[in-house]
């Protein structure tokens, strides 16, 4: 007889019961730890603690067990060793940067990244000398001639916000360790249900569990994913004596978004597919952008890389941003909001957005025109979201 007892856990059941530790309650779903401190048996006990020789609570800025819980269950969804739960997904960002990082260090980045990050890596981290060159997300080449020798880390978005661009992660990963550089990837759009960009080669995941971890719009948080040599370190230590941690209640209301994350997400992707190939054949869009459809110039790479296309699909009107205005201005049923990844349907205008800081050159660099409109597409009926952007366009200028 074979021992089934070692066989792996598939994704779906580690997405339900991972890192849970039970109190002598017995209580059946996990536990929101609303404290700041905890009590010491001794005096010995607090300085074994403190001197991390005691593995236990110190104080809920860095350890807390239900944010712990959290960290457990994505790193195990993301097969990583190690995951430090952050307050949000730009300071997910923000830790690994600053824990990676030292004035005089060089990023390479994808230009077709999300225009926080665009402005995080362009106007604050130079004031602290860390430097950007960024490059085109599929010139692969330019990736390579980009590194310098002060160059630590590489950084990427697949696929891209809002174009859904997608890079090849094993191709880059590559292009990086040949000259022992990390690779970094945002894991956002795909979740690991998806995509599990560490086997693909990257070194660092992040996440921001504002999104599609969550699923629901209700809380601010961010993830970093990796091996525990290199998230335990100076990014746990930038994390512990910097406090961009992530609350308690957030951690609780993400592992419970974990566990219905695999069913959104193929529903996600089924909605999104259908709206995308309708948008494909109406007269008033000029392009639509989703990897799912065979005029993406990813297609190909996105149905190997990826598990789904996801539920972001971006699309040009005919016409310009007054067009496009009308058009948002006009649903009924999608929101008007700039977050992604919920259960509704949002709508946003990312040139005058989520990616209005960039200059009107960098917009036109990576392809973010006035008339870009950008879909999440939700949980509803497909049938009454294509309804609201039928009657939505019937208000558009002919």
């Amino acid at each position: 007889m074979t021992d089934d007892t070692k066989k792996p856990l598939s994704p779906d059941t580690l997405a339900v019961r991972t890192g849970q530790m039970r109190s002598p309650e017995g209580e059946h779903s996990e536990l929101i730890f609303a404290t700041s401190s905890y009590i010491f048996a001794n005096a010995a006990t607090a300085a074994a603690r403190f001197a991390g020789d005691d593995p236990g609570n110190i104080y809920s800025r860095f350890t807390n067990p239900t944010v712990r819980t959290f960290e457990k269950r994505l790193a195990a969804l993301e097969q990583g060793e190690r995951c430090i739960g952050t307050s949000s997904g730009m300071s997910a960002i923000l830790c690994t940067l600053l824990g990676l990082l030292k004035a005089g260090d060089n990023i390479v980045s994808s230009r077709s990244v999300f225009g926080a990050t665009v402005n995080l890596l362009s106007n604050i981290l130079p004031k602290y000398g860390i430097t950007t060159t960024y490059v085109g997300i599929t010139d692969y080449e330019s990736w390579d001639q980009a590194i310098r020798s002060n160059t630590k880390l590489l950084f990427l978005e697949t696929p891209s916000n809002p174009l859904t661009e997608i890079a090849d992660i094993t191709r880059i990963a590559d292009i990086a360790h040949s000259k022992n550089k990390l690779l970094i990837v945002d894991n956002c759009f795909c979740t690991p249900c998806l995509q599990l960009p560490l086997q693909l080669g990257a070194d660092i995941v992040i996440h921001s569990a504002t999104k599609y971890l969550d699923g629901q719009g209700r809380c601010v948080g961010g993830a970093i994913v990796g091996s525990d040599s290199l998230i335990g370190q100076d990014i746990y230590a930038f994390l512990r004596t910097g406090g961009a941690s992530m609350s308690p209640f957030s951690a609780w209301v993400f592992l419970k978004g974990l566990e219905t994350l695999s069913i959104r997400m193929q529903a996600h992707c089924q909605n999104a597919q259908q709206i995308a190939e309708w948008l494909n054949s109406q007269k008033f869009v000029n392009e639509v952008y989703y990897p799912g459809l065979e005029s993406h110039p990813q297609n190909k790479l996105a149905t190997k890389q990826q598990k789904g296309p996801g539920g972001i699909v971006s699309f040009e009107v005919r016409g310009d941003k007054e067009e496009a205005w009308q058009f948002i201005d006009s649903v009924k049923l999608f929101s008007i909001t700039a977050n992604l990844g919920d259960t509704k349907s949002t709508i946003t205008h990312p040139s005058t957005t989520t990616h209005h800081k960039l200059t009107k050159e960098q917009r036109c660099e990576v392809g973010i025109k006035s008339s870009l409109i950008r879909l999440s597409v939700g949980l509803e009926d497909v049938t009454d979201l294509i309804d609201d952007l039928k009657q939505a366009s019937s208000h558009m200028k002919k």
